[in-house]
Parts: C-alpha cells; sequence; structure tokens
C-alpha cells in the first residue's frame, strides 16, 4: 500500500460507516487497487454507484468552540442562501466528520460546516425556515448523530424541510428524517438504514508475493484487525454487534423524526433496504413523491404565510 493512501485507508477500514454499499464498492473499485497494490475483488456486487455532490450534471446545493460559525459571526454573515426568509443547507455528497469549510467540498459535506449553519440558522431572526437539500449516499458515523440531534432541535423551533434532489440513503437519510416534511423526486431514492464495516485481509497476497510480515505486539490485542492477517472471528463478532448497536440507534433516530410515520421496528425491518420514490412514500420513508423546485417554492409560500 502506498504511504500516501495510509490517510484514505484509515477512513474506510476497520471503521463502521453509514454508506449504501453501492457507494463503498464504487470507492473499491476506483481506489482498492492503489490502496491494496493489486486488484481488489468484491465479492456479490449489487453495482457500484460513483455519486459525488455536484458530479455528472449534478447542481451544487450546497467542534469545539464553534470555529466556522464564529468566524461568521464577526464577518456579520450567514453561511447559507437565503431565499425570501427561508435558508438553504446543502447535504451533498460523501459525509465527513470534520472540514474547515461550510457546504460542499470536493465532493464532501461536514457535519462540523453542517452544525454551524444550523446553529446559525436557528439563532437568526432573519431565518423563518429551513430547507434542507439532500443528494447524498451517506458518509462516516462520527458526527452524523450529533447533527442529526441539531437537525431535530432546529424542527422543533422552526419549520423546516428535507427536499430530495437525488438521494438520501444511510447517513443522507439520517439527516433528511430530521426534518418535518420529506418530498422526493419521482425517480428518486431514501432509505439504507444500516451500518457497514470493511475489513481488507492482504495475507494471502503477501504470501503469494513471498512477503513474510512479522508484527510485534506489546498487548495482545495490539494491532486485532490489521489487513495484513485473516480478521479473528472474536474481533468480527465484536465489530459484528457494533454495528448492529448503531443500526439500532439510526432507527431509533429516524422514528423519532418520522414520529407517526415510521417506527423503529418498521425502520429495522427495512433491513437496510433501498426504496424507490413511491417504495419510500408508502413505507413512511418520506411524505410526497414531487419536483424539488416545486416543493421549494411551495415551501417559501407557506413560511411567510405564517
Amino acid at each position: 500500500m502506498s504511504f500516501r493512501y495510509a490517510q484514505i485507508a484509515q477512513r474506510v477500514f476497520n471503521t463502521p460507516l453509514m454508506y449504501d454499499p453501492r457507494k463503498a464498492e464504487a470507492f473499491l473499485q476506483g481506489l482498492g487497487s492503489r490502496i491494496a497494490g493489486d486488484t481488489v475483488v468484491i465479492n456479490s456486487p449489487e453495482g457500484a454507484i460513483d455519486h459525488v455532490g455536484g458530479g455528472n450534471g449534478r447542481p451544487l446545493a450546497g467542534k469545539v468552540g464553534g470555529r466556522i460559525e464564529r468566524a461568521y459571526n464577526r464577518a456579520s454573515l450567514l453561511p447559507f442562501d437565503m431565499v425570501d426568509n427561508v435558508a438553504i443547507i446543502p447535504v451533498e455528497g460523501s459525509l465527513v466528520h470534520k472540514g474547515g469549510w461550510v457546504g460542499s467540498n470536493s465532493g464532501e459535506t461536514s457535519y462540523q460546516g453542517l452544525q454551524a449553519q444550523i446553529s446559525m440558522a436557528r439563532r437568526s431572526s432573519l431565518v423563518r425556515g429551513v430547507a434542507f437539500e439532500v443528494d447524498s449516499y451517506g458518509g462516516q458515523v462520527n458526527g452524523g448523530f450529533e447533527t442529526a440531534a441539531a437537525m431535530a432541535q432546529l424542527s422543533k423551533e422552526k419549520p423546516t424541510i428535507s427536499i430530495l434532489t437525488d438521494h438520501a440513503y444511510s447517513a443522507g437519510y439520517l439527516l433528511a428524517s430530521q426534518a418535518r416534511q420529506i418530498v422526493i423526486p419521482r425517480y428518486g431514492g431514501a432509505g439504507s438504514i444500516g451500518v457497514i464495516m470493511i475489513h481488507a485481509d492482504y495475507s494471502q497476497a503477501l504470501d503469494d508475493e513471498g512477503i513474510r510480515l512479522t508484527i510485534i505486539r506489546a498487548g495482545k490485542q495490539k494491532a486485532d484487525g490489521n489487513p495484513y492477517e485473516p480478521l479473528n472471528a472474536s474481533l468480527a463478532e465484536k465489530w459484528q454487534a457494533e454495528a448492529e448497536g448503531m443500526r439500532q440507534d439510526f432507527a431509533e433516530v429516524v422514528a423519532k423524526g418520522r414520529r407517526g410515520r415510521i417506527s423503529k421496528a418498521k425502520a429495522l425491518a427495512t433491513e437496510a433496504g433501498v426504496f424507490d420514490a413511491l417504495e419510500a412514500v408508502s413505507l413512511g420513508l418520506a411524505d410526497a413523491v414531487g419536483d424539488p423546485l416545486e416543493a421549494f417554492d411551495a415551501f417559501v409560500k407557506e413560511v411567510n404565510r405564517g
């Protein structure tokens, strides 16, 4: 593995992700061989999806101490677009924990930036309602639940709507579910209420190349889950339990955000499936099928009517 890909690898392997599996497969097909140094084979692929915020003609919608928020306050600026008293906050592309930007950057949206925008939208007297423009296959777990909680609090105080301009899967749906309403386009999709973890085992490849690797441990569990040895059964069981616990939390948050429309049990019963627009509405994952621009115009009129 090239050292220049080490930072990417540590964000992808051996860590829980709230990504639709097709996005994970697209990543492995595109970068897997560069990280591993050889071809990566995916068993039972479901059809990889290349999904980047702003890519393929998609329009760009958009910690501690609140650095981003303070910077905007000093400049007396709001970190989002405004249309007739409605803030537009983008949830697009891959969702990552931290990032020194607001909105979408290089196909990523940071939870850090979203939290700054949500906080400022709550406090601003200029903002009467918030529209979240959602087009994401998901991303990291860390930061996701905190951002969902911030969105839920905002939704208690001001009208909110999640307008899907394409898809809302996994962590993307976790966030979308915290608005008061969800509108999905006719050929959009929603769901993937689950968690995925990936472990790469290069041990056979090393044997084939005649490379003998020695790992010196101080502590029996040191280096557990490393990519140069097969994953041991006890660690696999532990990770499975962690992933299931996160899925339970995921479903509970969705049920609270979609109160009266889908229960935790029904969210779990989807088994991380993904659904087209009509299926999503029938299951309670979304409220209506509609054109995103028309949905936004209607929301703006409703907010200002009040």
